[in-house]
């Protein structure tokens, strides 16, 4: 199985970027000017998110300069240590809502400190590739279309985060304990 798998992961890339070029060929798309006029939408829906993107990134250096995500560690810690959380890992799992790089680079400080080995280092390795940016999206998404009524999707995205959070945690420590 191992054996498969990494023969699919050799191939899988390169194989998807001959097929569609190739398939769109034959279908008589001009690949070249389908490309370039995609590339001129991308820069134009670039530019438009660009103010959402700024300042959900001062709200985010807002939040942790003020120590507001402290104070809320310090609240939520007894909650997580229920279930086996680390205080440690906590603050990235907050972050990981707000900002994927801040999130990374959260945990890369808890990888340095702690090992990629330890139980925190692998907790906090898959609650960051079980959650999702759910105010990166929310502002960066919904801005880029117009949506300002985003209703249950704030609450909605925030309750995802949270069961994945305890997914990991849950997972990992019965994995490795």
């Amino acid at each position: 199985m191992t054996e498969v798998l990494n023969v699919i992961s050799t191939y899988a890339i390169p194989l998807i970027l001959l097929v569609i070029p190739v398939y769109a060929l034959a279908k008589g798309v001009k690949v070249y000017s389908v490309f370039t006029e995609g590339a001129k939408e991308g820069l134009k829906v670039s530019v438009m998110i660009i103010p959402y993107l700024v300042c959900m990134l001062c709200a985010i250096g807002m939040f942790r300069a003020s120590g507001a995500m402290d104070w809320l560690v310090d609240i939520i810690n007894p909650v997580t240590n229920l279930i086996g959380l680390p205080g440690e890992v906590l603050p990235m799992g907050i972050m990981r809502s707000f900002s994927g790089g801040g999130a990374e680079g959260m945990m890369s400080d808890l990888l340095t400190t702690y090992g990629t080995q330890s139980q925190i280092g692998r907790i906090a390795s898959v609650a960051l590739g079980s959650t999702e940016t759910t105010f990166y999206v929310v502002a960066v998404y919904f801005g880029c279309v117009g949506i300002t009524n985003v209703r249950h999707s704030i609450i909605s995205g925030l309750l995802g985060d949270l069961a994945s959070l305890i997914a990991a945690t849950v997972i990992v420590n019965v994995m490795w304990f």
